[in-house]
């Protein structure tokens, strides 16, 4: 990983890809990719919201470079805007690939949460 080619954000979640999560040909799944980076979104927008969150929207999402089995999935998020219910998030997944120190970006997005009280409506973001 050089300096041009970092990911940006806070670490928020790592994780394996398995076997099981995988097509035949030992691609992971898009779908499990982008799983793991809306559960990174649920972490970050709830420590930010000090509350219960969920996802309203995901941005466009391009895939860039497959997953393996055996890479570490490494998600970064990045809070951009607070409004007054919602937030913004970029996410960006990279995967450190199997047995190596190589990071390769994989896909990013950007994530639309909405914190709720406990009633389940929309609830206003506290200050920092």
């Amino acid at each position: 990983m050089n300096a041009v080619n970092r990911p940006n954000g806070e670490l928020t979640l790592r994780t394996l890809a398995m076997p099981g999560d995988a097509n035949a040909a030992g691609d992971i799944f898009g779908g499990w990719v982008m799983a793991q980076m809306d559960l990174s979104c649920g972490i970050r927008a709830a420590e930010r919201a000090r509350g219960r969150v969920v996802t309203a929207a995901v941005k466009e999402m391009a895939f860039a470079l497959p997953v393996k089995i055996g890479d570490t999935l490494c998600i970064y998020t990045d809070i951009v805007t607070v409004g007054r219910t919602s937030m913004t998030l970029k996410v960006e997944a990279w995967a450190q690939r199997y047995l190596s120190h190589v990071m390769e970006k994989v896909t990013d997005a950007i994530f639309v949460m909405v914190a709720l009280d406990g009633s389940g409506k929309p609830t206003p973001v506290p200050a920092e």
